[in-house]
């Protein structure tokens, strides 16, 4: 007997099969694996597994170990790594596995969970080290490469690109993580913490959280910010802000009153609270003020607020402009360190 066709078109004769691909096409293929692969071989060896453990309590009040995973990366030789704060906060023991076969105890360094980073170091001094790049030049298009533990299935990859720039992320505290990269590099629990890299083989981001029930919309804290959120946590062992002591909520303003005072804007920080003993309650602040500027900057709402309160106004004289019943006042404070 003849052999059967293998591509038979309906009511017709046997189909020819595929053309093969054209020699430019495979050639552009063979480049985008030679990159990637080019990427992992540089980022993976600093890529480690990140075991954790946490002493919890339950309702009878009787102690019990809860055990946790994610990704981190060491960025110098000396033992330190980068991660999530989600990953390690709260953590009573730490181990970290490397894809050599290392495994070496951890010790948190420090933790920011506004930006949701962290920083632990192992007891090592020649680890290799995956290069820091800059977020601040990222195109969308480009390629982009995740590496990390999914799942618990170690030393994962996988690649995609740089879907959008400049998202903002909420963090577990309530705060907005700035400078968030959007990507379909395609993440899942237990890529926390890993590194997010370029073609070049240096670290763009911060792989830190995905959107439950979508496809492909995942994101990474960007690099710079982690290199500031780094800085600070070496020199204070946390992220230090500033406070002006008060709990407020973003509300519109009066159209009647934007005219009648000339403010460039429709939204500002209803007071909701101000704390006793308080910059602001020294300054005069009330519940029911509306702040609309800090040393005149608009403050459009609470994450505006946030942002301007950033370290450097710590203990420095500002001037917070507020509508009060239909009047704009000027009231200065000093905002203090928050936490303090």
């Amino acid at each position: 007997m003849g052999a059967r066709p293998l591509f038979v078109a309906a009511g017709g004769p046997a189909a020819a099969p595929p053309a093969p691909r054209p020699a430019e096409d495979s050639a552009l293929l063979d480049a985008y694996s030679r990159t990637v692969v080019d990427v992992v071989e540089r980022v993976g060896p600093a890529v480690g597994y990140v075991a954790v453990k946490r002493s919890l309590r339950d309702r009878a009040g009787r102690a019990r170990d809860a055990v946790g995973a994610g990704s981190g990366f060491a960025f110098t030789p000396d033992g330190y790594l980068l991660t999530n704060s989600h990953v390690v906060h709260g953590a009573s023991s730490l181990r970290v596995s490397f894809p050599d076969g290392r495994e070496f105890d951890a010790e948190p360094v420090g933790d920011d969970p506004d930006t949701d980073l962290a920083v632990i170091r192992v007891g090592a001094n020649d680890l290799p080290v995956a290069r820091l790049g800059t977020s601040r030049t990222l195109r969308p298009g480009q390629i982009a490469v995740a590496i990390g533990n999914p799942l618990g299935f170690q030393n994962t990859v996988t690649a995609g690109v740089i879907s959008a720039l400049g998202r903002s992320l909420r963090a577990q505290t309530g705060r907005l993580i700035d400078d968030v990269i959007q990507t379909d590099a395609a993440l899942n629990p237990g890529n926390s913490g890993g590194p997010l890299c370029n073609s070049a083989g240096e670290v763009i981001g911060v792989n830190t959280a995905i959107i439950p029930g979508a496809q492909a919309i995942c994101f990474a804290t960007g690099i710079d910010t982690a290199r500031w959120a780094v800085q600070q946590l070496f020199a204070h062992g946390r992220v230090r802000r500033a406070s002006i002591g008060v709990a407020g909520a973003t509300a519109p303003i009066d159209r009647r009153v934007q005219r009648a005072l000339s403010l460039g804007q429709g939204s500002g920080v209803r007071v909701l609270e101000v704390q006793e003993a308080s910059p602001a309650r020294l300054a005069g602040v009330e519940e029911g003020d509306l702040i609309v500027g800090l040393d005149g900057t608009p403050v459009t709402g609470i994450d505006t607020l946030q942002r301007l309160l950033d370290a450097g106004r710590i203990g420095r004289l500002c001037v917070l402009r507020v509508v009060r019943r239909g009047r704009l006042l000027h009231l200065t404070l000093a905002p203090r360190e928050r936490g303090q």
